[in-house]
């Protein structure tokens, strides 16, 4: 997998500069792992709807292709977009979330905290009372009857700190994960952070956790170049 630490990078051409790489890439074509910050934008996933946008007042509003629902990025930021080619790799689409989200629980784990899933919200979470615990969340993702109705995802206790919105284009990726370390937090106040009213969102800096963006980048990089490989 080729890294590139790619800085401050405009978002609407990023992403155009991903569909192109995987528009124009072959069976050879080697995958890729482009990590970067972001100016201040909201993005609407494929999802999304216009109610979960409260009050965005001067961010820009961009309509993308991810999966998902709506949610902010901007300075402090980790966004990393893996740009991998599934059937190479030998695993599906539901495996390659689990891998992307083990790669930011890495990361967090670096700096000493525990991130959590939970059952029917894809991203990573925190306790926000104690966000070292490693007890396990009774909201996890765990063995369901198949006949029952599905439960709302319970976020009581919890913050988001990772964000995933992915998409998939002829067996491959891009889009990809966000990881909040040091940033101002106000406008996630002004959504529905990924469709849901009152989710709250934190960084490292708000749980205690002092590091640079570079440091943030460069363990996410190494988690997930280490995580998804074949």
């Amino acid at each position: 997998m080729q890294v590139r630490m790619l800085g401050r990078v405009d978002l609407r051409e990023t992403v155009e500069a991903m569909q192109a790489f995987t528009g124009q890439r072959t069976e050879s074509t080697p995958d890729a792992l482009w990590v970067c910050e972001h100016a201040p934008h909201f993005t609407q996933g494929l999802a999304g709807r216009a109610d979960h946008l409260l009050a965005p007042g001067d961010i820009p509003v961009v309509a993308t292709n991810r999966g998902g629902q709506v949610t902010f990025h901007g300075p402090g930021q980790v966004v990393a977009y893996p740009l991998v080619d599934l059937r190479r790799a030998g695993y599906y689409v539901k495996e390659y979330v689990h891998r992307v989200e083990e790669a930011a629980i890495r990361t967090l784990a670096h700096f000493g905290v525990t991130g959590h899933r939970v059952a029917g919200a894809p991203g990573i979470y925190v306790r926000l009372a104690d966000p070292r615990s490693h007890a396990l969340l009774p909201q996890r993702p765990q063995q369901a009857d198949p006949s029952a109705p599905a439960a709302a995802p319970d976020f009581s206790g919890l913050g988001k700190i990772a964000a995933l919105g992915i998409k998939v284009t002829r067996h491959c990726t891009y889009h990809g994960v966000a990881l909040n370390v040091d940033m101002d937090l106000e406008p996630f106040s002004r959504i529905n952070p990924c469709g849901y009213a009152g989710l709250p969102t934190v960084d490292l800096s708000t749980i205690g956790v002092h590091t640079t963006w570079d440091e943030a980048a460069a363990v996410l990089a190494r988690q997930l170049a280490i995580r998804l490989a074949p």
